[in-house]
């Protein structure tokens, strides 16, 4: 189950199946990252690929000579646009591939409009996600619900938004079509967003039955679908592991990195690219903590200037010719050296700056123990602490609003009197209620802090933290989606918590697990899938969410899931204008 690789084998067959010849890859937004996250431009470039086109730009030019690969998503926008292209083609003929189910009225409307019969073939390859890593996809979509009041909802509440529900179920049946994977679903029972995407991945299943008919296993795949409202404080917390830092400090999108405000940086740095596909040092650290990077960057530093010193010597013809050959090699590493130094040193910078390992150390406190005075006391002091970010003060604030919510003697109220002494703007103030409202303990269907004895989920995370002690501060925290897939494997999951989709039950232990978190994942979770993937035979777990999330990222969701929502601490309605970038 290599999420990537399926992306892969599926643009590698649409080259090689237009044959020999030069070609132009005509893309849509979402198809061009889509592509992008798994082949580099030079890569293709090598298939005879030498012109790459979005459908929906003006003004490209006729070149007959070129066949075109076309591969689009298969929206009524995009079924406009490739009509229009094929009333008047401007390349010689066309190979058309969609990245999910097309209807038989849209390939009709296709037909008709190809009068010059340059259409050599229509075919559907589900290449309908963002594969980030071998483990983990993401469909891109930040804010996927909305406060809504409908028939079908007596109460107020958050739920789906309509666009994001459809994209969530295209992007998950695609996914399983990828893999081929035909899965019993279960679901998160206090998420009634959980339940209505289960029963449109169904509905989808019974529907395309054809599409579905793979050779059955032993042992039937598995489907979970879980909400992130049950676990708001994973991505709140400050990340130490190389990929995970990145996106909490700089952002990752689509494997691009802007370092355009990094102080003194390069004009050829400003935005780099991280991918394990291209880059082995990546690949080999991304799942690394930060202590174990730095002396890996200082290795590959001192290999490369061994390197520089033997290429300096150029003396003979012989010498030449060595340098010639090895140049392209040489290049990419210096880049390579160039790319890691530059964004370790600004993560270094941003951890002393803001004194993260001191605000780390607290986040983690506030997520594991219950420990009300002390933890009362650590977060004023790093209040009196002019070097810690408004972003970081609010964090900790909305972990200690989360974590003692129901305390009597809770001080959110001071808190929120301090952010406002502190210079903290209104917008990061109503998060506090905010975060309340989408993950505060009414709307959580778990224990997420461990208070009670009597949940499964609980009682082991308490045992084994009794058991192993804290190895690193810093790192002591996990998440809830790694509980409940250790009880899941066991076969220790309450049905009553997370039933089957239907009448049929899972009698063994899982083989392929596809776990799909509404609201988003975090990179913290997508490492502890992997370690999970290395560690349990037999087992191999995918993970997908509607974005990959940072704490930015997840506050923007949180106040988008809550506008219109009355708040608890601050008596006002959210507001829709504030975006949090």
């Amino acid at each position: 189950m290599n999420v990537v690789l399926a992306v892969k084998q599926y643009v590698a067959k649409m080259i090689e199946d237009s044959g020999p010849g030069m070609k132009v890859l005509l893309m849509d937004k979402d198809t061009t990252s889509i592509v992008s996250m798994v082949y580099a431009q030079s890569e293709i470039l090598q298939k005879e690929v030498y012109l790459f086109e979005r459908l929906d730009s003006q003004g490209r030019e006729i070149m007959k000579h070129l066949k075109c690969i076309c591969f689009l998503r298969p929206t009524k926008e995009n079924v406009e646009f490739l009509s229009q292209e094929l009333k008047n083609p401007r390349y010689g003929i066309y190979y058309i591939y969609f990245s999910n189910v097309i209807s038989k009225s849209d390939v009709k409307i296709l037909a008709e409009n190809d009068e010059q019969e340059v259409v050599r073939e229509v075919q559907e390859f589900y290449g309908d996600y963002i594969a980030v890593n071998p483990h983990l996809f993401s469909f891109n979509l930040s804010g996927c619900s909305q406060v809504t009041s409908l028939p079908f909802y007596p109460h107020q509440g958050i739920n789906w938004t309509s666009q994001a529900l459809a994209r969530s179920c295209q992007g998950l049946t695609a996914l399983l079509l990828a893999l081929k994977k035909c899965p019993m679903i279960r679901f998160q029972n206090s998420s009634e967003m959980a339940k209505r995407l289960a029963e449109n991945v169904r509905q989808v299943i019974s529907k395309e039955a054809g599409l579905f008919d793979f050779r059955k296993p032993d042992v039937p795949p598995l489907l979970l679908i879980l909400d992130r409202r049950d676990d708001p404080v994973t991505p709140l917390l400050n990340q130490w592991t190389y990929q995970a830092m990145v996106h909490e400090l700089l952002g990752i999108h689509n494997n691009r990195i802007d370092l355009s405000s990094v102080p003194g940086i390069s004009r050829d740095l400003r935005e780099v690219v991280l991918s394990a596909e291209h880059d082995e040092f990546y690949a080999s650290n991304m799942f690394l903590n930060f202590g174990e990077i730095g002396s890996n960057i200082k290795e590959l530093m001192e290999d490369f200037q061994k390197k520089t010193k033997s290429q300096q010597k150029v003396e003979s013809i012989a010498d030449m010719k060595a340098f010639v050959e090895n140049y392209p090699q040489f290049k990419k590493m210096s880049g390579t050296v160039a790319k890691h130094v530059t964004v370790v040193g600004e993560l270094s910078r941003l951890v002393g700056a803001h004194k993260l390992l001191e605000v780390s150390e607290v986040e983690q406190e506030l997520a594991c123990k219950s420990d009300h005075s002390n933890h009362l006391q650590s977060v004023k002091k790093l209040f009196q602490d002019e070097q810690v970010s408004e972003l970081d003060l609010v964090r900790l604030v909305l972990l200690y609003a989360l974590r003692y919510e129901r305390h009597p003697n809770n001080e959110v109220h001071w808190m929120m009197d301090a952010l406002g002494r502190r210079g903290v703007s209104d917008r990061y103030k109503k998060l506090v209620s905010a975060i309340v409202e989408y993950g505060g303990s009414k709307r959580r269907g778990t224990d997420l802090f461990g208070t009670d004895n009597t949940n499964p989920i609980s009682f082991t995370k308490k045992l084994l933290k009794g058991l192993k002690g804290v190895e690193n501060v810093y790192t002591q925290h996990t998440s809830l989606l790694q509980d409940v897939l250790d009880q899941l494997i066991k076969g220790k999951l309450k049905d009553g918590s997370y039933p089957y989709l239907g009448t049929s039950t899972l009698r063994d232990r899982p083989q392929d697990i596809i776990v799909f978190t509404i609201g988003g994942v975090t990179y913290e979770e997508s490492l502890a899938i992997h370690n999970m993937n290395r560690t349990t035979p037999g087992v191999r777990i995918v993970l997908g969410g509607t974005t990959v999330h940072n704490t930015k990222s997840f506050l923007e969701e949180v106040w988008q899931a809550t506008q219109g929502l009355r708040f608890q601490y601050t008596n006002a309605q959210a507001s829709p204008q504030h975006r949090w970038t």
